[in-house]
């Protein structure tokens, strides 16, 4: 093989090793957005939303910045006992500093004063940007796609030992 070969080979290597490494971030900012609500740690999200964010939950109005929807988030959490998200991430796009993902999302949240569990399914359209040197969430549409309230099952939860045990960090 010519050195030139060598080199184009060396340079697709490369190219091949960036965007796994980008791919591997997107996913491991996609996964830390679920487990920074499901831990409570809302603080977080600094990390993981950019600070133009433009988000969209549901039917509900969009909120416009990073803050905005940390302060919206732990406000609609406020009284959540424990919540559970299950993401799953289909697809990413990734094009030079910018990306695209589409996430399948299945979460339970249990609220205090409420005797059932509330159980939604919906997907995550992302865009993500390279900021500062790291990806994060510019834009987030939340598409429900179904749910319902469960009762919760109380005596299930006692037969198995009951929940827990309490994990330092969260609710």
């Amino acid at each position: 093989m010519s050195t030139v070969e060598q080199d184009a080979v060396k340079q697709k290597t490369v190219k091949q090793n960036a965007k796994t490494e980008d791919r591997t971030a997107i996913e491991e900012l996609l996964y830390s957005y679920a487990s920074s609500i499901d831990s409570g740690q809302m603080h977080k999200l600094h990390d993981i939303l950019h600070p133009d964010l433009w988000a969209q939950y549901g039917n509900g109005e969009p909120v416009q910045g990073a803050s905005a929807v940390i302060d919206w988030m732990t406000e609609f959490t406020k009284t959540c006992e424990w919540q559970h998200h299950m993401l799953s991430v289909y697809s990413i796009d990734i094009q030079g500093d910018a990306a695209k993902s589409l996430v399948y999302h299945n979460s339970y949240e249990k609220f205090a004063g409420d005797d059932e569990v509330c159980f939604l399914i919906a997907r995550y359209h992302n865009e993500l940007v390279r900021h500062e040197g790291r990806w994060k969430i510019s834009k987030l549409v939340f598409e429900i796609v179904w749910g319902e309230k469960r009762p919760a099952n109380t005596d299930y939860i006692a037969a198995v030992g009951g929940r827990g045990p309490a994990v330092p960090g969260w609710p």
